[in-house]
């Protein structure tokens, strides 16, 4: 039998802590635990895109209840604010859904230095989930990082983008998010094998959307101005690629089956991962390689100046 969004439980009394949400995957995760009586956490860059997107969870979600936290994973200060902000402010975190990112935009640097799509997509996570560490422990959360199908199109990590010099290969827009993807889903998995070996209850599972028509197929290329093949990609993905709504559904599958423990990868089931329902699903052997994970683990930690002992 197919997963739906039937299958989600009761989530009434649970917080859900959410990046990104401003549109697209977030936004539609967002609603989808809204509906099952989460109180949600969501984070965003833009207040004002953050607003809209409170009006339309309260209307897809009558009576749900949801806040902002400003949150730039692009400046690793601001990463670890928010994340103390929030373990400020709140007892617990049942489910945080690390779900934020930028997609194959021209050659861009983070406030820190480091290439954006590799300082966004993973090491502003890294910093955010090691600062929010001791309250997600405490919680025994659930934890989803978002990765991609894109991930089985590398076959490593130019850690080197993780240390102040930078990489001195030429910049592949297509590499380096590829990489970073593969960063996310590695830092499931190593996460997941940290908490299990040190008898933590946190369970930390990997997922992705398959090809779906969001926002982030038209904002990554255009980061810096609008292009021609940015918006090209955007209208091709309109047409071939699923809905995010329906992207989001992996997603709310990874973030609520209680049958998952832990280490588990979540995506479409039809066309080779593009679209359908929410299914486990394989991996690259890159992404399973436990020496490359913790060598990555240590960049990360180096990159970020923080200590995330698990």
């Amino acid at each position: 039998m197919s997963w739906s969004t039937d299958d989600i439980p009761d989530l009434t009394g649970k917080r859900a802590v959410i990046t990104g949400v401003t549109g697209g995957l977030g936004l539609n995760t967002a609603i989808g635990l809204a509906r099952h009586g989460a109180s949600l956490v969501v984070t965003a860059r833009d207040t004002r895109k953050a607003d809209a997107a409170l009006i339309r969870i309260a209307n897809d979600a009558p009576g749900s209840a949801a806040e902002v936290v400003s949150l730039d994973l692009a400046d690793l200060s601001d990463a670890k604010r928010a994340a103390t902000e929030v373990s400020k402010a709140y007892d617990r975190i049942d489910i945080l859904v690390n779900n934020a990112g930028i997609m194959v935009p021209p050659k861009t640097m983070t406030t820190d230095g480091f290439e954006l799509q590799m300082g966004t997509n993973h090491l502003g996570h890294f910093a955010w989930t090691a600062t929010l560490w001791p309250l997600l422990r405490s919680s025994e959360a659930r934890i989803v990082s978002v990765s991609s199908l894109a991930h089985t199109a590398v076959t490593g990590i130019d850690l080197r983008a993780l240390t102040p010099e930078g990489s001195p290969r030429r910049y592949s827009r297509w590499k380096t998010y590829g990489e970073s993807k593969l960063a996310n889903l590695m830092f499931a998995l190593e996460l997941n094998r940290r908490a299990k070996a040190a008898g933590i209850g946190v369970v930390s599972v990997g997922a992705h959307p398959g090809y779906a028509a969001t926002n982030l197929t038209k904002t990554g290329p255009n980061v810096n101005g609008g292009s021609l093949p940015g918006m090209a990609m955007h209208q091709i993905t309109r047409v071939i690629g699923q809905s995010a709504a329906h992207g989001a559904w992996p997603l709310l599958m990874a973030a609520t089956d209680p049958t998952l423990t832990g280490g588990e990868y979540v995506g479409p089931a039809n066309l080779g991962g593009m679209r359908g329902r929410p299914t486990l699903v394989g991996m690259s052997s890159t992404a399973r390689d436990e020496n490359l994970a913790e060598a990555l683990w240590a960049a990360s930690e180096g990159a970020t100046g923080t200590s995330f002992e698990v």
